[in-house]
């Protein structure tokens, strides 16, 4: 038998999938049920005071670790999800949760146990669920649909969980059973393809090809260094930008209190605006698709939202900081979807896709903590002042990398035509 022979280096063709339901839905479920703790935990929160009977400064701790916990898992397995194993790690993970939650709703006394183990395995949803958005074409489309049905559904669960009441058996049991729906879905989630894009020949670099005995053509999948460098500055960017966007957050209901007289009823108004807001930003991407491009989109958003969120440590009138606040959610939106986009279209296997939502986890899981330091420090005009500039510089990273992932597609499906 002969030794395999090399043929002329090739750039990698695009392997990425049409959009279905059933793939798209899986993800996007598994997704879903990955980030519900972030979403629900004022609410565990609530059901871990009254579960164990503490105080709020230790539920409040102790929700914090099941999300850090899901960071770090997510973080921690994301590198299988790029591979053959990110069902596994899904099923795995998810199995965990649902168990960990489980024993939360039922058993009292089992509670911080519970939480723990299930936002542990909330993390491996987490990461496959990232790095399975990356499998389906055009991701700037993907990023917006995936949007749309994590904000409509998170806002049905956020409506009627306070509904039928804030125990451990609700608020732990509603976590416990999406882990089960999405456990089932995992089957449909995509796998890695075959062949991964990289397009190397965007950047100067040709992926060889190797010919085996058979006649066989094989892809040498061959990450290049530009993508490797570019994903990991994506990934710092992201996780620094979602501390000076979780910060403004977090610090929202008290610094319109008391510099603009904002009443409970008003942050009311402003957070379920935000979330109706988002809802418009996430159709419009998922309208616009990739014609728009990435670069010059983040570009645009992230100074806007700087600037927003600016302005937002002057005004007075109760009014004007709702709308400002509205205005600038819906902003910080459709930048966190087109960040997804980007990480996705740097590689089909979900290599940076995968970790981004765990990233942005641990960049805001101690935002409230972070937000309350500086508001301390600076007040809040130099607390919103700092949130801008740093909007302002993380810009330029971001575009760069929102612009090289562009170029990257495009020369992948010039290799496919």
């Amino acid at each position: 038998m002969s030794a395999p022979t090399r043929a002329a280096a090739t750039p990698v063709a695009d392997v990425r999938l049409p959009l279905r339901l059933p793939t798209a839905g899986a993800t996007f479920v598994v997704g879903i049920a990955g980030y519900l703790g972030v979403n629900l935990s004022p609410y565990m929160i609530a059901a871990a005071q009254e579960g164990t009977g503490s105080d709020l400064e230790a539920a409040s701790w102790l929700v914090t670790g099941a999300l850090l916990l899901t960071a770090l898992t997510g973080l921690g397995v994301a590198r299988l999800c790029a591979g053959a194993r990110r069902r596994p790690v899904a099923r795995i993970g998810l199995a965990l949760a649902v168990v960990g939650f489980g024993v939360a709703a039922l058993v009292p006394a089992l509670i911080p146990a519970g939480l723990l183990v299930g936002g542990a395995g909330a993390g491996g949803a987490v990461a496959a669920s990232g790095a399975a958005l990356a499998a389906f074409r055009n991701p700037d489309r993907v990023a917006g649909l995936n949007g749309l049905a994590n904000r409509a559904l998170i806002t049905v669960i956020l409506a009627v969980v306070p509904l039928i009441g804030l125990a451990p058996l609700n608020v732990f049991g509603t976590l416990a059973l999406c882990s089960l729906v999405a456990l089932v879905l995992v089957a449909w989630l995509p796998a890695t393809p075959a062949a991964t894009v990289h397009a190397a020949a965007a950047v100067g670099e040709a992926v060889p090809i190797e010919v085996p005995p058979t006649g066989t053509v094989r892809a040498a999948a061959v990450p290049s260094r530009t993508v490797t460098v570019a994903g990991m500055v994506l990934l710092v960017v992201f996780a620094l930008w979602a501390v000076s966007e979780d910060s403004l957050w977090a610090m929202a209901g008290v610094m319109g209190a008391a510099q603009a007289a904002l009443t409970p009823e008003g942050l009311g108004i402003a957070l379920s605006g935000a979330t109706a807001g988002g809802l418009i930003g996430t159709i419009a991407l998922v309208a616009i698709g990739d014609r728009l491009g990435r670069g010059i989109p983040l570009l645009v958003l992230m100074i806007a939202g700087g600037v927003l969120k600016i302005a937002q440590g002057y005004i007075t009138d109760p009014t004007v900081f709702i709308v400002v606040f509205i205005v600038w959610n819906s902003i910080y939106a459709v930048a966190f979807m087109y960040f997804v986009a980007t990480a996705a279209a740097l590689d089909a296997d979900g290599r940076w896709s995968g970790p981004l939502l765990a990233v942005y986890l641990v960049g805001s899981a101690l935002t409230p903590v972070i937000g309350a330091q500086l508001v301390a420090l600076l007040g809040y005009a130099g607390f919103t002042l700092i949130l801008g500039i740093a909007s302002f510089v993380l810009a330029v990273p971001a575009t760069i990398v929102g612009l090289l992932s562009r170029r990257l597609e495009r020369a992948a499906r010039e290799v496919s035509a």
